[in-house]
């Protein structure tokens, strides 16, 4: 089974997903694909470790998604994948790359992205474990200002119809509650 929970920032996905894992398997490995860019972000990759349960196994992956999944899947363990909308920024522009003092013309390494997003989308497509997806819509907003946030809301809007496609279930989340939509 594959579930993908897709919704706002902050409209409980993480908190749902980990309440379904938590429900469906004693063996739960959750791969997380934050980084710890600054002191605020790092706050909040530190409260998501506090909600988990502490018997959770925790992979960090950042980049290369695909193989973490394909990896995984061969423990037998209920995979939660938290989250898609960080994952695609960092592959956009991964955080190795990334200069000290922001620029406008940042340009993304769609190349490097096309192939891991391929590459998570084929391990998925395969993978016999039970696997629940968290990522934001990204859709449902004003067109962003600038070229890299309009480039992003693409690929991310892009990667989540595919996920979508793939999954099994698939479910809108707004105030902690999920909707079906498929």
């Amino acid at each position: 089974m594959k579930t993908f929970l897709i919704g706002g920032a902050r409209s409980g996905k993480s908190s749902l997903a980990a309440r379904w894992a938590e429900e469906r398997s004693k063996q739960v490995c959750c791969v997380v694909t934050a980084t710890a860019s600054d002191a605020e972000m790092a706050e909040r990759i530190e409260a998501h470790r506090r909600e988990r349960p502490s018997h959770w196994r925790v992979r960090e992956e950042p980049l290369r998604l695909g193989a973490a999944l394909t990896e995984e899947c061969r423990t037998g363990d209920l995979l939660l994948i938290d989250c898609l909308t960080l994952w695609t920024a960092n592959c956009l522009w991964p955080p190795t790359k990334l200069p000290v003092e922001p620029q406008p013309d940042l340009q993304a390494d769609l190349q490097g992205w096309h192939q891991e997003r391929d590459a998570f989308l084929a391990s998925l497509r395969t993978a016999s474990t039970e696997i629940i997806i968290v990522s934001n819509e990204v859709g449902t907003s004003l067109v962003p200002a600038n070229a890299a946030a309009r480039l992003f809301r693409d690929e991310q809007g892009r990667v989540n119809q595919l996920v979508a496609a793939a999954c099994d279930s698939v479910f809108l989340v707004t105030a902690g509650l999920g909707l079906r939509l498929k």
